[in-house]
């Protein structure tokens, strides 16, 4: 038996999430049945959708069970197999949580997978060659659709979904615009990410403002929207978006604690025609393969350098999950376990 660590969801959030929402645990791991693998976490992924599901309200997915394994993904080795796929060593990529070991059943399709790390690092799997990745795949080529010469735009740009989301639009030949929280974030998102231009968003701090420096950084409109976030600056890209511009709704992070968010001016959606989707990307399975393989190439050519937080030790996801929702991250927030 091997001693695991764990954070467990010991009672759900009023309002904003807070430390004492999380429980570590030790345990051991159980002694493996035939066709079960070992995994080693080498990192794990914090995203915003886990503070959604930490809520008992109605969602896309049943929420976080109390008194169990916060959910996630994670990448690591496998340390004992029987198996006959998988052999000690492999590197994988699976959905382990928030914990140092898993036992998985290697059987059933997708729970885990080998990934090779010749040209990409294993932390990547779980960013821009990982979920994130195709999150922004998704939302980029198949609901706005862009052809060469649109203006597309995208907020929390400087994280993992932004930076994948930069790179696919720009091979695209688009006019891509970041909206991030910071000058540093900006920089890297216009130096180091290649988007044409970022708007601090610290610096446009209601819709008026931030609209009016839309109008600058597009001077043609905006053709695609990709939401990350919500509340007022979802308002002011509705006041400079084109007729027929398409949005790719992705997340609400503004509203998670639970707080309504209404639009100001709903009526822009008519008035321009606009196409509005929301999506979840773990329910297009089928255009992983396509999207994982121009993410893969993207990363291993250097076209795409996407950045990380790196939090130390298990005991330390619940601080750097709470940070990540308030975006004190820098590029897409892992936890590393060895």
């Amino acid at each position: 038996m091997t001693t695991n660590h764990q954070i467990h969801l010991d009672n759900r959030p009023t309002g904003e999430a807070v430390a004492s929402n999380f429980k570590l645990v030790v345990s051991d791991t159980p002694a493996l049945q035939d066709g079960q693998v070992l995994v080693r976490h080498h990192f794990m992924s914090l995203d915003p959708y886990m503070r959604g599901r930490m809520n008992e309200s109605k969602s896309y997915a049943v929420p976080q069970p109390l008194g169990a394994v916060m959910q996630g993904g994670t990448v690591g080795e496998i340390v004992e197999s029987r198996h006959a796929k998988y052999a000690v060593g492999d590197k994988v990529v699976g959905f382990g949580g928030w914990q140092e070991y898993s036992v998985v059943d290697a059987s059933v399709p997708g729970a885990v997978k080998k990934v090779d790390t010749t040209h990409v690092p294993l932390s990547a799997y779980l960013g821009a060659v990982g979920m994130p990745g195709v999150t922004a795949w998704y939302g980029l080529v198949k609901i706005i659709a862009p052809k060469a010469g649109d203006t597309v735009v995208i907020t929390a740009a400087s994280g993992a979904v932004g930076s994948a989301f930069g790179a696919l639009a720009k091979v695209r030949g688009c006019r891509v615009v970041g909206i991030a929280g910071g000058a540093d974030k900006c920089r890297y998102v216009t130096e180091e990410l290649g988007f044409d231009a970022c708007i601090d968003y610290k610096q446009h701090t209601d819709a008026r403002a931030m609209s009016q420096a839309l109008k600058e950084a597009c001077p043609q409109g905006i053709d695609g929207y990709f939401e990350n976030v919500g509340g007022y600056i979802f308002d002011a890209v509705l006041t400079r978006i084109n007729a027929f511009g398409r949005i790719a709704l992705c997340g609400m992070i503004a509203g998670y604690d639970g707080l309504p968010m209404p639009l100001a001016n709903p009526a822009a959606i008519l008035i321009n025609r606009l196409k509005i989707e929301g999506f979840i990307v773990s329910e297009h399975m089928e255009v992983w393969p396509e999207a994982l393989a121009e993410l893969g190439g993207l990363v291993a050519s250097g076209k795409l350098k996407p950045r990380e937080s790196v939090a130390q030790g298990i005991a330390a996801a619940p601080q750097a999950f709470l940070g990540l929702l308030k975006g004190k991250n820098f590029g897409k927030q892992l936890v590393k376990l060895i």
